[in-house]
């Protein structure tokens, strides 16, 4: 099977976290979107339709034998069977949304009896990250054996606690009464730390000393968390290393939080949000009540950052001073409250490279031509 995943004309209302990315490449419960159907579908190979300017990083496989995949939808074993039994020029609809195509499509294959668990803006990632996390356990669990919990620990709850092979957990309170715990190979769970589920970290991530996390909550592979979060998916290669409070948030791949970071999540109003929206240029109502920070790649705070209900930062942004800033802040913004220019792409990419060093990693050259494409139409 070849795969493709489509972007589902969705690159714009999922930014900022979609500007340096497919959306299949985001991360919803403990995988990525594409993982999940890699886990579930074992493709020969796979590719992307998505945005001309990130198609070198993430191009797309030119055949008539593929099948396209709705690149927002989580996949299930369900899904999988139909998918696997769709022939030429057939598409699977499920609940009037299109999850997969072979050819033209044009013979629709129609399922009603399923609900489907899929993203369509920024916040449904934390608003749904409870059962995706659900989604993704079931499957990577399924057939192995958990590593025992060692008793310095203390657990509670119905669901289950799986540790996979060289987690580290100690003398921290597990709470999986209302959806299942998840440690990753080689991650760990440091002392004092008190965690809620449906939880998730990832490879090589860790929850520093006295963390206080409430799930739905997914820490990414090789991120560091502490202080207080809630309802909270970081991409991976994030740091949120020191005491703050972040809460109904998605942040992207190699950003950082100053020490003491806070970030409001509800206003004293109570009312619904506004949030501004890349697809209309504007701030656009909601109808939601709760969400903290949408964050892209590469973008940091400095120490006591404070930051609006329902900010919305793109990427490579340098955010720091006395007061809050703008609800919005647009790529390369270097600055804060009081006063901001654009921040030099030689800069911002010297900033990116160093930062990928320290885990051996290199801004590639396709990298640094997405960063120059945005770089472009900032401010």
């Amino acid at each position: 099977m070849i795969v493709n995943f489509s972007d589902n004309q969705l690159h714009l209302q999922l930014a900022p976290l979609t500007l340096t990315r497919p959306v299949a490449e985001l991360r919803f419960g403990i995988l990525t979107l594409k993982e999940t159907w890699e886990l579930l579908l074992k493709p020969k190979s796979f590719g992307y339709l998505t945005e001309k300017y990130l198609s070198e990083k993430y191009p797309s496989i030119k055949t008539k034998e593929s099948i396209t995949i709705s690149g927002n939808v989580k996949g299930d074993a369900e899904l999988a069977g139909w998918i696997k039994t769709l022939k030429e020029n057939e598409s699977l609809v499920v609940n009037e949304m299109l999850v997969a195509q072979k050819g033209s499509g044009k013979k629709t294959i129609r399922k009603s009896k399923k609900d489907l668990l899929y993203v369509q803006h920024g916040w449904d990632l934390f608003q749904k990250n409870g059962e995706a996390i659900k989604t993704d356990f079931a499957l990577l669990t399924k057939g192995k054996k958990t590593q025992p919990l060692n008793k310095t620990n203390r657990s509670i709850g119905k669901h289950k606690i799986f540790i996979e092979k060289g987690a580290k957990v100690n003398f921290a309170i597990l709470n999986a009464t209302d959806g299942p715990v998840y440690v990753g190979k080689d991650a760990e769970i440091m002392e004092g730390s008190v965690i809620r589920g449906p939880f998730a970290m990832c490879e090589h991530a860790a929850v520093k000393m006295g963390a206080k996390i409430y799930g739905p909550t997914t820490i990414g592979p090789h991120c560091k968390v502490g202080g207080e979060i809630s309802n909270v998916i970081f991409q991976a290669y994030s740091n949120k290393g020191h005491d703050g409070f972040l809460g109904n948030s998605v942040v992207g791949e190699w950003c950082n939080f100053g020490a003491d970071t806070n970030s409001s999540n509800l206003m004293n109003t109570y009312g619904k949000l506004k949030i501004y929206s890349y697809a209309a240029k504007k701030m656009t109502q909601t109808s939601i009540t709760f969400c903290g920070l949408m964050m892209g790649d590469h973008s940091k705070t400095g120490i006591n950052t404070m930051l609006n209900t329902a900010t919305v930062v793109g990427v490579s942004a340098n955010i720091f001073g006395a007061g809050f800033p703008a609800k919005f802040i647009p790529s390369f913004t270097w600055g804060g409250a009081e006063s901001s220019e654009k921040f030099k792409l030689e800069k911002a990419l010297e900033v990116a490279s160093s930062m990928m060093e320290r885990r051996s990693i290199k801004l590639t050259p396709a990298d640094k031509k997405i960063l120059a494409h945005l770089h472009k139409l900032a401010h």
